[in-house]
């Protein structure tokens, strides 16, 4: 089997739709497939849609990567099979979703002082019904020339953590985070820890401590990590009891990674199945 838990649709910020997603990573021969778009379940009706007309065993497990922050450190959280309708979950992705307008705002002034004539407007069609991130406004400096592609706008002179055009959003407590995914009936799943060219990444005593308070996995094979990361978070995993997922981290044409390019063992994927009690995969014919 070949399954993939961590992609992104136009309900966040990835370029493919909801239904496209599901096409494609049925055409790239994924066996299971994750939807996790950014702090939102918009896209996961389109998607199950989609599915019922695909025609081919595609499975589709439904998820969120919800955006977290501690100590002054961001960091992501794949939320797996879990209630969309519990109340406390849904209202914090609600506030980590709307804080996300204000923040854009704030980054698309901050980049026309420096001289980057990007307009909100812009950033609003380019966003369309999906929740705006830094992956839009990088997109819009892309269209004037500003930087290459999407990824070099994610450095210290543009867009990345601390950088002239970064703004802080509305973010969970991670252990908040893991506790509201457990009590909506989900599996919680610490997304690509040890992603440094991002940014400052959160030290392993927090993992370590998260694994405590419930914390399912982490996220071990992930594009942003070498070989040599790999190894230490995979024994990582192993000490603390954690399961190790892999994932494409996909975005479709904002990312140069492909459905599929790293993947989670059927053994994995059927444990997550095992613990969640929020919701259930979706089977396509």
């Amino acid at each position: 089997m070949r399954i993939d838990l961590h992609t992104h649709s136009t309900a966040s910020d990835g370029s493919d739709t909801p239904a496209l997603l599901v096409r494609n990573a049925a055409a790239a021969g994924l066996d299971v497939v994750a939807l996790t778009d950014h702090d939102t379940v918009g896209g996961h009706a389109e998607a199950a849609a989609a599915l019922r007309d695909l025609g081919a065993p595609l499975t589709l497990v439904t998820g969120a990567e919800l955006s977290c922050r501690i100590g002054g450190v961001s960091m992501h959280m794949l939320a797996y099979l879990f209630d969309p309708d519990e109340p406390e979950l849904r209202r914090e992705r609600e506030l980590v979703r709307d804080d996300r307008v204000r923040r854009a705002r704030i980054m698309v002034d901050k980049l026309r002082a420096l001289g980057v004539p990007v307009t909100w407007e812009r950033v609003e069609e380019l966003a369309g019904d999906g929740a705006v991130g830094r992956p839009h406004v990088a997109s819009a400096m892309v269209e004037l020339g500003v930087v290459p592609d999407v990824a070099s706008a994610f450095t210290p002179q543009w867009l990345a953590n601390g950088g002239r055009a970064y703004a802080e959003k509305h973010e969970l407590d991670p252990f908040e985070a893991v506790r509201l995914v457990e009590q909506a009936g989900g599996v919680s799943v610490f997304a690509h820890p040890a992603a440094v060219k991002r940014g400052e990444v959160v030290p392993e005593s927090v993992l370590v401590e998260l694994a405590a308070a419930g914390l399912d996995g982490i996220e071990v094979d992930h594009a942003d990590h070498d070989a040599d990361t790999r190894a230490r978070l995979r024994d990582l995993a192993s000490g603390l009891g954690l399961l190790a997922t892999g994932s494409s981290d996909y975005h479709g044409t904002r990312k140069t990674v492909l459905l599929g390019e790293n993947t989670t063992a059927p053994e994995v994927y059927e444990e997550i199945v095992s613990r969640a009690t929020g919701a259930v995969p979706l089977t396509g014919r």
